[in-house]
């Protein structure tokens, strides 16, 4: 059974933020997404700076199986990226709410955490695919 922290949001696309003190949110790829991939090998992230639109593709995560994107779950800027990743992408795999977050984002609008997935409802998506 997949971890899902309580206190983070969800995508139906399976990934999580978590809010932060300065009203930024952190991006990661859940625990039953890093599972479905399997090992990853490689993670391609979006540049600090640059834009970017919910829903639409802002980075990749490649397995041994497949590479898969990353959605933006939320519409907003990049405010950097997890430098840790390059050397070192089983991270996701090990720590996908720790320090296995892929990015960190400035929300363009901040009601827009209000649409997503809570940890009851994610939970309820993960069920339904089982």
């Amino acid at each position: 059974m997949s971890e899902v922290p309580l206190e983070l949001k969800y995508t139906s696309d399976h990934e999580w933020l978590r809010l932060e003190d300065d009203g930024s949110v952190v991006v990661g790829v859940t625990d039953h997404a890093q599972a479905a991939l399997g090992e990853l090998v490689f993670v391609e992230l979006p540049e600090a700076g640059s834009e970017v639109v919910q829903g639409d593709a802002c980075a990749v995560v490649e397995s041994v199986k497949a590479a898969s994107d990353v959605y933006a779950p939320v519409t907003g800027e990049i405010m950097g990226i997890n430098e840790n990743l390059g050397d070192a992408p089983e991270k996701v795999n090990q720590e996908p709410y720790g320090d296995g977050w892929l990015f960190r984002m400035r929300l363009a609008d901040p009601d827009a955490l209000d649409e997503l997935l809570d940890a009851e409802a994610y939970q309820a998506l993960l069920d339904e695919l089982d």
